[in-house]
């Protein structure tokens, strides 16, 4: 059996596919890749069926051996500095790993989210449909350690229709369209989400992206609003006024204001947004 030696996580490397939606009823969020958009690509330049689970890899750092026989690969999002055994090989093209070689990735200079896909899927057992770790729920495969064994699926009867794609830019500033409300007159200059810049809080997670800059004031000091459905790209106000912008982990439900909602197209950006970095949002 083809599998995936971890040698080296990095400082953190889950399993992650497209999640487990209908299950926020019971309080289990859908989860799944952060930046989408990267983690299906990956697929597609290997010819996975959609939703084949892949790894998603943080900051880089993540060495792995392929033992069993030859494992295809690709790798997008964050651009990392790629090997195979000791020749360097390209991000975002489909690349052959032979047996007993080691893929490396080094750490990206802008991005904060690789993926890592194998033709044929890490074929890891799945927990209510999804092979997905949500990191608030503690559901699905745990967070990759050194001498984890990742099986790899039967690959795919189809071909790759393409071998190799431009590699996107992501560095600069973030900029974020975002759709005003339901809450924003819980704050006294909704605005101020727009018109202010922002910086990434080192303190961001797969939960959401925490934002450092000038505190947006309660309308009515001292208001309580009952929970609410919290949604993937919510810019929700906390006490300290400071907001935060839900992804791929997000709660189900949440009791802060949420003052806008950053369309859906948008939010595989955010979550490659590193701390450190600025941001700016833009009503539409």
């Amino acid at each position: 059996m083809r599998e995936l030696e971890v040698v080296r996580p990095g400082p953190l490397a889950l399993v992650q596919d497209l999640g487990r939606p209908g299950w926020s009823a019971v309080g289990v969020g859908r989860s799944g890749a952060a930046d989408r958009g990267a983690y299906q690509l990956a697929n597609r330049l290997l010819a996975n069926p959609e939703g084949a689970a892949a790894v998603e890899v943080t900051l880089g750092g993540f060495d792995v051996a392929a033992r069993g026989g030859d494992v295809w690969v690709a790798v997008t999002g964050a651009p990392v500095e790629l090997r195979v055994g000791r020749r360097v090989v390209d991000p975002y093209a489909a690349v052959c790993v032979r047996e007993g070689e080691r893929l490396r990735l080094g750490v990206p200079k802008a991005g904060l989210r690789s993926y890592v896909a194998v033709r044929g899927g890490v074929d890891v057992p799945p927990v209510l449909g999804s092979r997905s770790r949500d990191v608030l729920a503690a559901i699905g495969p745990a967070p990759l350690v050194v001498g984890d064994r990742l099986p790899v699926g039967r690959p795919p009867r189809t071909y790759p229709q393409v071998d190799a794609v431009p590699v996107p830019v992501h560095d600069g500033d973030v900029a974020l369209r975002v759709v005003r409300g339901p809450r924003d007159d819980w704050v006294r200059d909704a605005d101020g989400l727009v018109r202010d810049r922002w910086t990434v809080s080192p303190h961001s997670d797969r939960v959401g992206m925490r934002l450092e800059g000038p505190p947006m004031r309660p309308a009515v000091p001292g208001r309580q609003l009952p929970s609410e459905g919290a949604y993937r790209g919510a810019v929700q106000v906390p006490p300290g006024g400071e907001p935060v912008v839900f992804l791929a982990d997000h709660p189900v439900t949440g009791g802060y204001p949420v003052v806008g909602v950053v369309v859906d197209a948008d939010v595989d950006r955010a979550a490659q947004a590193r701390p450190g970095q600025s941001l700016r949002f833009r009503w539409i």
